[in-house]
Order: structure tokens, then C-alpha cells, then sequence
């Protein structure tokens, strides 16, 4: 290697390269993740303090009018994800998932686009489903979509029913038909 020449032989510079990509895409993979964990937690923040203050006072159409107003002034202040319709998805998130707990488990690995699909599944058990799901499997918002419009929670409704009855049937079988009819001297 002449005196000039600082690289390094073709393999261990590749290595080197191969070493600083990864550590690279670590970081912003956790980036991500904390950003995502940020934002779930403050939407959900967001949107409990909302609802206690204004569904506690049941405010019906006052509290809509307080709605419209606040959000347009953090529209103005942080950007559209503050608009009326977006401040009644934090609500929402709240709303479906009202225990901190449970929900800090989810959003460490969910984005706020998961939950947004996720709050709109009126049935708890589907909805826990889905969300419990998506977090082993790491499925995309888009593969979530997939799944529920797939009715993957029905399919597996309907196997578990059957495999219940199934169960049931050779646990109980049927008595066997007695046959009556004239009796026979003894």
C-alpha cells in the first residue's frame, strides 16, 4: 500500500461499509419507533383531555362548536393533523382504548395509522384481535386493512366453532336410538 493510499483492501471496506449501514438503519428503525410511540401517546393524551372536558360537561352541539374552534387555532399553530376531523380520531382513540396500560403495550410497535384503522372496529374482541395481531406479526397498515377486509377474525370464528363442536361431539356422543316396541318373554 503506497504512503497516499488510505482505503482499505477491497473486502474489509465493503465489511467497514456493510458495519456502518446496518448501525445506520438501527438507529433510524428506532427513531421511527420513538417517534411513533410519541405521537400514539400524544394523540391519546390529546384526545382524553378533550372528551373529559367536553363530553363531561355533555355539551352536544356547544361541545362541537368548541371542537371547530380549537382545532382551527391548532391548525394555525401545528398543521392540518390537528383538524376537527383529526382531533375526533384522538377522541376516538381514547374512547376505544381508555386504559393507559393496555394501550402503551400497542403503540410502542403500532403507528398512528394502525390505530386509526383499529379504532374504527366497533367490536372490542375483533378489534383487540386485530391490534394483538398486528403487533406478533408486525403486518403494515396496509396488510391490517387486508385482513379486515378479509374477515380473517370471521374465518377463524367460524373454525374455532366448528372445532368447538367437533370437540363437544366426540366428548358427548350421542346416545345410541333405544328401540321400543313389543317386549320379549323373559
Amino acid at each position: 500500500m503506497e504512503r497516499g493510499d488510505l482505503s482499505l483492501p477491497g473486502p474489509a471496506m465493503a465489511s467497514l461499509q456493510k458495519d456502518i449501514r446496518n448501525l445506520i438503519e438501527t438507529a433510524r428503525s428506532q427513531v421511527a419507533q420513538t417517534v411513533n410511540a410519541g405521537l400514539a401517546l400524544l394523540y391519546w393524551n390529546i384526545g382524553k383531555r378533550i372528551s373529559q372536558d367536553i363530553l363531561a360537561g355533555k355539551r352536544g352541539e356547544y361541545g362541537g362548536r368548541i371542537l371547530q374552534t380549537l382545532s382551527a387555532k391548532l391548525v394555525r399553530d401545528y398543521g392540518q393533523g390537528f383538524s376537527e376531523k383529526g382531533l375526533r380520531h384522538m377522541m376516538r382513540f381514547a374512547e376505544v382504548f381508555p386504559d393507559e396500560k393496555i394501550v402503551s403495550t400497542l403503540w410502542r410497535q403500532l403507528s398512528w395509522s394502525h390505530f386509526r384503522t383499529l379504532i374504527y372496529i366497533d367490536d372490542r374482541l375483533k378489534r383487540d384481535f386485530y391490534a394483538e395481531l398486528c403487533r406478533l406479526e408486525g403486518w403494515s397498515v396496509r396488510m391490517l386493512g387486508k385482513k379486515i377486509g378479509g374477515m380473517l377474525c370471521k374465518a377463524l370464528e367460524k373454525r374455532l366453532h366448528d372445532a368447538i363442536r367437533t370437540a363437544r361431539e366426540h366428548l358427548n356422543p350421542p346416545e345410541p336410538p333405544t328401540v321400543s316396541g313389543p317386549s320379549m318373554p323373559s
